[in-house]
């Protein structure tokens, strides 16, 4: 039996950070129920593979119905918390608008997603099937939940689009920054340890590997020492860029040019142009222009 003792002294530690959970201001949003949110967008993306029954083509505009309502409802609940911390008028109202607009945008991040799966096939000699992608890449999760997180984050909704990714990082080990642009047909192999970072930007048709940090090279501080917020702090990977494990590529103002490829483990601060293969040779980075046949098997890798 607990005392009284340790009631006491938690009841007071609760005080000190400023309440439970915001009781003496605003809940925050849930986490089972953001959970919930991102399990129910999946089913809306990929209808029929996560089911526990069948889906026919006849159910489909009933269990539409039914699911868009279920992400309403809970959007516009978790949004409402959202905004109430942040201390928005009219939050309520406000959470109704944003969860209209999110919802606008959902035939166009499915059609971005599947083009995600279609790059997963094209560059993975190991996938048999489209199903299977979908099915058991973790990939798909982590950049499907992305996406839609960064709708959210461009609505500048606090706390949620973090939460959203922060289960697709829990589920899979790939960490992207819902502020991160991502362009068509994105591929993490394997995944496990890939970081990408707010304000890193990636072209279309990239691939890249597990253990692949996109990240800041340091961080500008203000006159306290606190770091300053919404500075460009991550790397631009251009179009049809491969990037191989455990790369490590940092910095706002680096550039990984089209068509260009990083080895493995290299480690990049500046940027390099376009074409370019970067690695080690012994100890010391190579960077040198690709050789015709390299592009010809670029091209081939991404034609989807």
């Amino acid at each position: 039996m607990h005392s009284d003792a340790i009631k006491k002294a938690l009841l007071a530690s609760y005080a000190l950070g400023g309440g439970i959970n915001h009781l003496d201001g605003a809940n925050l949003p849930s986490q089972d129920k953001v959970v919930e949110l991102a399990r129910d967008l999946m089913h809306l993306l990929f209808p029929g593979f996560f089911e526990d029954s069948g889906l026919t083509q006849a159910d489909a505009p009933a269990w539409l119905d039914q699911i868009l309502s279920k992400i309403e409802k809970r959007l516009s609940a978790e949004l409402e918390k959202c905004l109430r911390y942040a201390k928005e008028t009219d939050p309520k109202a406000k959470a109704k608008k944003f969860t209209a607009d999110f919802l606008n945008t959902l035939p166009e991040v499915r059609r971005v997603v599947q083009t995600d799966v279609a790059a997963a096939y094209t560059g993975d000699p190991a996938a048999r099937s489209l199903d299977e992608i979908i099915l058991a890449y973790p990939c798909v999760l982590a950049i499907s939940l992305q996406r839609l997180a960064h709708v959210l984050y461009a609505q500048k909704v606090p706390l949620l689009p973090r939460m959203l990714t922060e289960y697709g990082h829990e589920r899979t080990g790939i960490d992207i920054h819902p502020g991160a642009h991502i362009g068509e047909h994105f591929f993490i192999d394997h995944g496990t340890g890939v970081v990408i970072g707010e304000t890193a930007i990636i072209g279309a048709n990239v691939k890249i590997y597990q253990g692949v940090t996109l990240g800041a090279k340091s961080f500008e501080t203000d006159a306290s020492g606190v770091p300053i917020k919404g500075v460009k702090r991550h790397p631009e990977i251009g179009d049809r860029v491969t990037i191989y494990a455990h790369a490590t590529i940092l910095g706002g103002d680096t550039v990984i040019g089209a068509h260009s490829v990083v080895g493995a483990s290299v480690w990049l601060m500046e940027s390099i142009p376009p074409h370019s293969v970067a690695y080690y040779k012994d100890t010391s980075l190579i960077v040198r222009p690709r050789k015709a046949h390299e592009l010809v098997l670029d091209g081939a890798d991404w034609s989807i």
